[in-house]
């Protein structure tokens, strides 16, 4: 080979390089439904939705209530509550220092945020599950959260928003973890008794001790399209009663149709049609 040819071979290398350090990380994203490249901020400008197939992206609760809420009326509560460790819980690392690694990558203190809000005018209040927050699952903190937010709704007579997204209970509190399934649902029974309206809001997933409490016990449940609901996962089921299951039973539109969900709503319809529920309640 050349000198020349070399310089060339070389030069033109340096120019590969370099177009690729021009052109920053995760400007592109490909759509797991479609396929399609999607440029990131078009995705995010459409509310996290696939603008070719309608593919509703997982979003965490920040971003949720972005969504819902009237601009600048969230108000947020209960943000003070800190998990503990009881059971001095260590698998690949303690739970502690798990603790404070997603606290570092999310930016979130725990995997739930409630508060105060209005929704196309409609004050409400509204809890929100953070699925980028060791998979939305309910720990003690969690429980908390979604419990005083109820007993606030309650108390001021307020509309009750849940946001489910979850893999179900915390590992890594065991018993304590399941022991808000009950506590969830008791403050529910108290809300509904006081006649209060409780929208249940499932998202892309619901699963496990979520599925198994408040998240079905709404006067009304909405799903988002595609979502994933349910309580064991697809395989786990298909091993225990040893029979081929339904294509899609446990998405959203399949559960419509079975009359466990109420209505499937686009992302975009939501808060038209949370304001619109809470009109027909006379909430």
């Amino acid at each position: 080979m050349s000198p020349t040819a070399t310089r060339t071979w070389t030069d033109m290398k340096q120019t590969e390089t370099q177009t690729r350090r021009s052109i920053p990380e995760g400007l592109w994203l490909r759509c797991p439904s479609c396929a399609q490249m999607i440029y990131r901020r078009q995705m995010e400008s459409n509310q996290h939705v696939c603008p070719d197939c309608e593919h509703h992206f997982r979003i965490g609760a920040s971003e949720r209530i972005r969504q819902l809420a009237d601009p600048d009326t969230f108000v947020p509560m209960f943000a003070e509550l800190r998990a503990k460790d009881p059971l001095s819980f260590t698998d690949l690392k303690a739970y502690p220092d798990r603790i404070r690694a997603e606290q570092v990558k999310t930016g979130e203190n725990e995997g739930c945020r409630a508060g105060e809000m209005f929704i196309k005018g409609r004050a409400v209040m509204v809890a929100c599950l953070d699925l980028t927050f060791m998979m939305g699952s309910m720990g003690s903190v969690v429980g908390e959260m979604l419990t005083r937010a109820i007993e606030h709704a309650t108390e001021k007579k307020l509309p009750l928003v849940i946001s489910s997204c979850s893999g179900g209970a915390r590992m890594q509190e065991a018993g304590l973890s399941l022991m808000q399934m009950a506590k969830t649902s008791a403050a529910l029974a108290k809300f509904d008794n006081a006649g209060g309206l409780f929208i249940s809001l499932l998202t892309d997933p619901t699963t496990g001790g979520v599925t198994a409490s408040f998240a079905m016990l709404g006067d009304v449940i909405i799903a988002e399209p595609k979502a994933l609901i349910g309580f064991a996962g697809p395989r786990v089921i298909r091993q225990t009663i040893r029979q081929d299951l339904p294509e899609g039973f446990q998405r959203s539109e399949f559960l419509r149709e079975k009359g466990i969900v109420d209505r499937v709503v686009h992302r975009h319809q939501l808060r038209s049609e949370i304001a619109r529920l809470i009109d027909y309640s006379g909430a």
